[in-house]
């Protein structure tokens, strides 16, 4: 499975920034801004200021095999780098 990379940056609630990837099967702008509001929601960040400007397409890669079956679930999968819960 090819998938679409968006690299993404958000303020926390604390003020500390963020960084995560977000990673979907279909290249669309506003669907990785959704994919991300959503999972900031999950964990308690619904209030963080998400657009396109904090989520940019970056690149498109091959999955593995558990981020394939991730977003075959959920529509997306959340690659969490820094400042991250």
């Amino acid at each position: 499975m090819e998938i679409h990379v968006y690299d993404t940056y958000v303020k926390a609630k604390d003020g500390h920034t963020m960084h995560f990837d977000v990673f979907t099967a279909v290249k669309d702008d506003k669907k990785a801004v959704e994919y991300a509001k959503e999972w900031l929601t999950s964990i308690g960040e619904g209030d963080a200021t998400i657009t396109s400007r904090e989520c940019r397409f970056c690149h498109s890669e091959s999955a593995p095999p558990d981020v394939a079956d991730a977003i075959n679930k959920d529509g997306y999968f959340i690659y969490k780098m820094q400042g991250c819960k």
